[in-house]
């Protein structure tokens, strides 16, 4: 009869002890199963912890790619947007300056219409003599108001202020009258017995010829009227020079 085997059990023996002088050894028995438990608890332990972090490593790499092209992305925004404000700029400038031209187109044109207004509102003034080159004056003051003037031949009978011919009539004593409406409330009235070179309804300028003067009609009378009344011609003359 042949003898009983027995199984063999192995067992892991830990030591316990401190680094005191009378410390004593103390010991633990651990199955093999339990300490390999332990070993393959611990190694899974640190793959997982390993893991983690090359995990949350690789996640950092990653947003920080992301925030890095985020931010480039931007920059280049940025930049078109400067690009873009620049060009605003210079077309607001070019702007300004077209404006700035206009404003300075438009001042002059005031300035020259306000020009020309003063001068056509002078010109509209009967202020001038109604004769050219020398003459003489007799002043009238009884009955409506007229100056006489006595002319050398070769003169010119001419209208004092711009305006139209209103009115061309025979006249009983100096032979033709012609009435001249300056459309600013004055009316000049010209009579001479020499031929008319106006016509009614035609505009005159300061200046231009009525009458011609020679030695058989060499006397011009010269009337003025203001909103339909008479007034004397020479307080007009010397009012304004």
């Amino acid at each position: 009869m042949g003898r009983k085997r027995h199984k063999r059990k192995n067992s892991h023996v830990v030591l316990v002890t401190s680094e005191a002088v009378d410390a004593k050894l103390k010991q633990f028995r651990i199955r093999p199963w339990i300490l390999q438990t332990i070993i393959v608890f611990l190694c899974v332990l640190c793959g997982a912890v390993i893991g983690y972090v090359f995990y949350e490593t690789d996640d950092r790499l990653q947003q920080d790619a992301r925030a890095d092209s985020e931010i480039q992305e931007l920059e280049a925004q940025n930049q078109q947007l400067q690009a873009r404000n620049e060009e605003l700029e210079a077309q607001l400038a070019a702007q300004e300056e077209k404006i700035q031209i206009l404003s300075d187109t438009v001042n002059q044109k005031v300035e020259s219409e306000t020009q020309l207004l003063g001068q056509l509102e002078s010109q509209a003034m009967p202020t001038e003599l109604p004769l050219t080159g020398r003459t003489t004056m007799e002043e009238v003051t009884e009955g409506d108001p007229m100056c006489i003037f006595t002319a050398s031949s070769g003169a010119m009978a001419i209208a004092t202020a711009n305006g139209t011919v209103t009115a061309v009539n025979d006249d009983p004593e100096y032979g033709h009258n012609v009435w001249v409406d300056h459309g600013n409330g004055y009316v000049t009235i010209y009579r001479n017995q020499g031929d008319v070179k106006v016509n009614q309804g035609e505009t005159v300028m300061q200046g231009a010829t009525i009458f011609l003067i020679d030695d058989e009609n060499n006397k011009l009378g010269y009337q003025m009227m203001k909103d339909n009344e008479y007034i004397n011609p020479m307080e007009m003359l010397m009012i304004n020079g």
